[in-house]
């Protein structure tokens, strides 16, 4: 009996396992069944999104063999050292497949990952839900990706009517138009490409090589696999570790079979007409790197905003590049409306380089950490050492420019030590005045040394000048600091304890001066020259000016000598900076008040923190001293 009792127990807890089990197989068959049901509804939005899937490639993605010779890199090439041929996956071009493509939808809105305190879907207001979205992709994207709109495109027509008079070469090298991407948004990476096969001549383009930069977002794996795979002429890259710009584009360049690479960003639109312009010149010469005008579309309402013609590239003493855009040279020439302009640099948006010339050149420096002033370094690098760079403006392609989200302390890391590679391997004694103006790369530079052991070999070998060189041949333009001890660097107010400013937003055009807290970075940095100019930033562009009692900012002359409303004396006794046409000296008016003007526009409230000529007198506020924040080697 007890035995029995014993084994009646066992079946009755047998059952009851069973019962359990069998339950909670029909909860997963159910949940599976709703998770499908879901993600089909958001393929409705978007590209397939599986975030609880791991990802493994299609049966299309092979690893990459270095023994295969059909991957081998050319005899006529540099072997690239900094790579491993194991480290990438490939993906062919199915080109000729009889498969359709996939249905041309309108991708407006890509749903980024859930937010573990955001309302889920189908809860709460949902205008407040739509714009906690869009808030997130703004946030995520850096710009507003729900206006991105439809994968095709129309642009404007903008270009000047000598451009449709041109004639190109019937035998122009072919391209191959490399695009790097890292977790780009679906609807501009797929526009860009579309936008290249819908405007670039088939006899002229060899392929588009689509470069993945790593990327974690889940519509950038199979989804983009399976959809690249159906277009002619396209082929993705996947590299398994993080390459940056530099190095993303370098492995690119070394996959690329065509005769001239062209480099663009992962959120461009080409207007028709764009790659055979540049092609032209660098079939001309082969040494010469070229770059079509750079139109904006707005990051926030995707509004195309045309680029005003001629317009070069520039960097300043920190490294930094901008588009400058100079309309009165074509008042001198109306003719240049269709002539390439030289520029001391060019920006990374687009770029066509001839590809032997940027392997013997040395391509991108490998050094290059992630992103930031890499176009710096190889502009400096083609001019010192054989080559040239110039803007073509019957050639027009639109970025789209990311709303400038604030740098975490490691992204501005890397991007000093970028510039510090640059600094020491091109700008020779001029050095200095960079590190004067960037106090962060000094104090980097102060603890460790780059390795540029093999850049200044290239530098020796290729017989690259000098950047003295540089500075007066190519840009002349760039005003070279004096630096004279005493009379440069963060002019601190002595009355309010905070230094003289000038909000960037103004631009090169000038505006008032500011007084505003010392950032000790050295972007406050100012220069009283030999000429008495107090010159502003890390450019030098701008010269401290006045407009009756207002102390503003205005374009410094090109020519010498000076005006006279322009010079400043600066007294060390007193700390008083007198302005030399009005015999009155510089003050920082901190309180508000009404400020009777000798003009009636110029009766305004005087700003908190604002600078004013005043009759000179001991007080504190008048009082001034240039601070150099740094004492770089050699200064």
């Amino acid at each position: 009996m007890r035995l029995w009792g014993r084994a009646t127990i066992l079946r009755r807890m047998l059952c009851l396992w069973l019962l359990l089990l069998g339950f909670t197989l029909v909860i997963l068959l159910l949940s599976d069944f709703f998770n499908r049901g879901g993600i089909h509804s958001l393929q409705k939005l978007g590209p397939p999104r599986r975030p609880f899937q791991r990802f493994r490639p299609p049966d299309m993605e092979v690893i990459v063999d270095s023994r295969d010779p059909a991957l081998q890199l050319g005899v006529d090439l540099a072997p690239l050292k900094s790579l491993q041929e194991d480290q990438l996956l490939f993906v062919p071009s199915s080109q000729g497949s009889k498969s359709p493509p996939q249905k041309r939808a309108n991708y407006k809105v890509l749903l980024p990952a859930a937010n573990k305190d955001a309302t889920a879907p189908g809860e709460g207001d949902p205008q407040v839900h739509l714009e906690e979205l869009e808030k997130n992709l703004q946030l995520r994207y850096g710009f507003n990706e729900g206006f991105s709109g439809s994968l095709h495109r129309s642009l404007p027509e903008v270009r000047s009517h000598g451009c449709f008079e041109e004639q190109y070469s019937e035998s122009l090298p072919l391209a191959s138009v490399i695009i790097c991407f890292h977790d780009e948004t679906w609807s501009t990476l797929l526009r860009t490409v579309h936008s290249v096969l819908d405007t670039a001549p088939n006899q002229f383009l060899q392929e588009v090589l689509l470069v993945d930069d790593l990327s974690q977002h889940g519509h950038l794996k199979s989804a983009l696999s399976q959809y690249m795979a159906h277009l002619e002429k396209v082929r993705l890259i996947r590299s398994s570790k993080r390459l940056g710009v530099a190095g993303c584009r370098t492995l690119g360049a070394a996959r690329a079979a065509g005769e001239v690479l062209v480099f663009m960003d992962s959120h461009c639109e080409c207007h028709k007409g764009w790659l055979e312009p540049l092609l032209e010149r660098v079939a001309q010469d082969r040494t010469r790197v070229v770059s079509p005008i750079i139109d904006v579309i707005d990051w926030e309402t995707f509004q195309y905003n045309a680029t005003q013609w001629p317009v070069r590239g520039v960097f300043d003493w920190r490294l930094d590049f901008y588009w400058e855009s100079n309309p009165q040279l074509q008042d001198k020439d109306p003719d240049m409306d269709n002539k390439p302009v030289q520029s001391p640099s060019l920006g990374g948006e687009v770029l066509a380089i001839d590809r032997h010339f940027f392997q013997s050149v040395g391509s991108y420096d490998p050094g290059m950490l992630l992103w930031g002033a890499e176009q710096i370094e190889l502009s400096i690098r083609v001019w010192s050492c054989g080559g040239s760079m110039e803007v073509v403006p019957c050639s027009r392609v639109v970025h789209l420019n990311h709303h400038k989200l604030p740098y975490t302390f490691s992204d501005q890391e890397l991007l000093q030590r970028n510039k510090i590679r640059i600094a020491d391997t091109w700008m020779d004694a001029y050095s200095k005045i960079f590190y004067r103006r960037d106090t962060l790369a000094h104090f980097i530079r102060q603890s460790e040394s780059p390795n540029i052991a093999e850049r200044l070999q290239l530098k020796r070998r290729l017989g690259c000048r000098n950047f003295h060189w540089y500075l007066t041949t190519v840009y002349p333009q760039l005003y070279i600091p004096q630096d004279r001890p005493g009379l440069s660097g963060e002019l601190y107010n002595v009355g309010t304890g905070s230094c003289a400013d000038y909000s960037r937003g103004q631009g090169l055009q000038g505006g008032p001066m500011i007084i505003a807290p010392c950032s000790g970075t050295g972007s406050q940095h100012c220069d009283l020259n030999f000429e008495g100019e107090v010159r502003w930033g890390p450019m030098g562009a701008l010269c401290l000016d006045a407009k009756l009692e207002r102390v503003v900012l205005s374009p410094c002359p090109i020519l010498r000598p000076t005006t006279r409303r322009l010079q400043w004396k600066f007294i060390k006794l007193s700390g008083q900076l007198v302005h030399q046409q009005s015999e009155l000296c510089l003050e920082a008016v901190k309180e508000g008040g009404l400020l009777q003007s000798r003009a009636k526009e110029f009766n305004t409230h005087i700003n908190t923190g604002s600078l004013f000529l005043r009759p000179c007198t001991h007080h504190n506020r008048q009082q001034w001293y240039f601070e150099q924040l740094v004492t770089p080697k050699g200064a």
